[in-house]
């Protein structure tokens, strides 16, 4: 139990028991609170109903690794109740917006619905290994259901929560920013409406931080020495300028900024290192043939950046040009596999990113063609794979194969059914072609003979971690087609090829000469 389920649990009893200015201090070595807050604000509400239950549940200290049977009980209803209240309605307004503007059968919308709330991967880390990720996700989908309702700044402000109850919104955000942008920018500046963007999103953040820093500046410094504190803000203490004042502990601001400093430092936890465990991503692959942490941590970040940039850039420029509604699924799924392929500290359940937008394109139109199908079980079948090394350290084997075949058996995908790779009438034009059958049948045949060889073999000496490497390493082939698909996708349906082929013109064409009398043939040239 000393895992997620722990640490959820013991952010609830410090943020029950410990003044504000002490939760981002309290015991570090012991699950210490490194989500933003948010999440700290939420586990303060579920500790409070928790203790009116059973008060041992979340007592400081005395409670610690506790196996109570009631609580795990109570905590897994806390995360059925947060995703109901965040996630599901948030995706019924998400797919009814979808299906207004692209005209989706109600019947094709409902399968929809129920495909994304029985995602593998979702239902198994939220409800198996313990998080609630589902919150995180459900205020994305209330962005998401704000801009294709045309209301950008709800869309800036559900963002802003997103970003504050788990760092890992950042997934999505520069997606996000350069549709905002865009829609400011064409097929007009309009510089007003920038304005209030801005506005509404500095106050979202103001109010998000603003319990955390009055706290501050109500207890005063927190003496935890205080100057590593302020130097956990790179972004701060490397203004010359600023540091004077930053560092001013006498000053009346500064519990303030040793609040914020503290928070930034424990939500970005860069000292960590590249990758933690065995995650289906370049570096982690890399790592077999290069030993990275051999090498600076700055070197590795800056590395992971410059790659991560490279990765995001296309759909970025993309959405900004053109800021359809057809195209920002694709863009979001895009950019969320271009920070999971190469950013810094990626963890498996990370996976989650990429494939909610990239599930939430079968509630799009023809979002049930065996095309789309097919690529959205493929990532999503090969995400929860992934994964199967961590559900198997927490038992949860059996859910696994039961989740996985039964939300397959929901699409019509593989092992249970064939019929995404089939034509199907009610999509002509959206079957899949030849080489993507070749490439979709080749992981899941990898798939299943690496199950085999996994339960069947042990790995030999001196290479303990040769199957879980050898699950990275596929995995993270499979997201990079997932990846590239998505992208090619995202340029497709934003419509920037079509308009390029508008803008050619078209070869000269020339008149027939006439049939008498014509000592030459006149030639008029068209241009259209």
């Amino acid at each position: 139990m000393h895992g997620d389920f722990e640490a959820q649990r013991h952010w609830m009893e410090i943020t029950l028991h410990l003044p504000i200015s002490q939760w981002y201090f309290h015991d570090l070595e012991w699950w210490g609170l490194d989500y933003p807050p948010l999440t700290a604000y939420h586990s303060w509400v579920l500790g409070k109903l928790g203790s009116m239950i059973d008060p041992n549940w979340f007592t400081l200290y005395n409670s610690r690794g506790l196996d109570d049977p009631n609580l795990k009980i109570y905590m897994r209803a806390t995360v059925l109740v947060s995703e109901y209240l965040t996630f599901v309605p948030a995706l019924i307004t998400l797919t009814r917006s979808l299906g207004r503007i692209q005209r989706v059968d109600v019947w094709e919308r409902f399968i929809a619905v129920a495909a994304i709330m029985m995602q593998p991967g979702l239902l198994l880390i939220d409800h198996g290994h313990f998080q609630y990720n589902g919150v995180m996700l459900g205020l994305t989908l209330a962005s998401l259901s704000s801009f294709y309702a045309n209301r950008p700044l709800w869309c800036c402000f559900f963002f802003v929560a997103s970003l504050g109850y788990k760092q890992m919104a950042l997934y999505y955000a520069p997606a996000i920013f350069v549709c905002l942008l865009g829609v400011c920018c064409f097929p007009r500046l309009r510089l007003g409406f920038l304005v209030r963007i801005a506005l509404v999103t500095l106050l979202s953040f103001s109010l998000l931080f603003a319990p955390l820093l009055l706290g501050g500046l109500r207890r005063g410094v927190v003496h935890h020495d205080p100057e590593k504190v302020v130097d956990g803000l790179p972004i701060l203490s490397s203004i010359s300028i600023l540091a004077p004042y930053l560092q001013d502990h006498s000053s009346w601001y500064y519990p303030a900024i040793q609040q914020l400093a503290q928070s930034v430092h424990r939500i970005f936890p860069f000292a960590r290192g590249i990758f933690e465990d065995k995650v289906a991503n370049l570096w982690c692959v890399a790592n077999n043939v290069i030993k990275l942490r051999q090498y600076p941590t700055a070197l590795l970040q800056r590395a992971s950046l410059a790659a991560t940039f490279v990765t995001i850039l296309p759909p970025c420029i993309i959405l900004f040009l053109r800021p359809r509604s057809d195209a920002l699924l694709y863009g979001l799924a895009s950019t969320a596999w271009g920070f999971f392929l190469c950013s810094f500290q990626v963890h498996e359940k990370s996976i989650l990113l990429p494939l909610l937008p990239m599930t939430v394109l079968l509630a799009q139109r023809d979002g049930l063609a065996p095309s789309t199908r097919a690529w959205v079980g493929l990532a999503n079948e090969l995400g929860v794979w992934t994964m199967y090394p961590l559900l198997k350290r927490d038992e949860l084997k059996t859910p696994y194969v039961v989740v996985s075949l039964l939300w397959a058996y929901l699409l019509g995908l593989p092992p249970t059914s064939f019929s995404a790779y089939h034509k199907n009438r009610h999509h002509p034009n959206g079957s899949i072609s030849s080489w993507e059958n070749v490439l979709h049948w080749t992981f899941y045949a990898l798939m299943v003979v690496w199950h085999m060889l996994e339960a069947s073999l042990q790995p030999p000496e001196g290479k303990p971690d040769l199957w879980v490497v050898l699950n990275a390493a596929i995995g993270a082939a499979g997201f990079g087609l997932c990846y590239l698909w998505c992208l090619t996708q995202c340029l497709t349906r934003s419509g920037l090829m079509e308009s390029k082929m508008m803008t050619m013109p078209a070869a000269p064409k020339t008149e027939p000469a006439a049939e008498t009398g014509a000592k030459s043939p006149v030639r008029r040239t068209r241009y259209h």
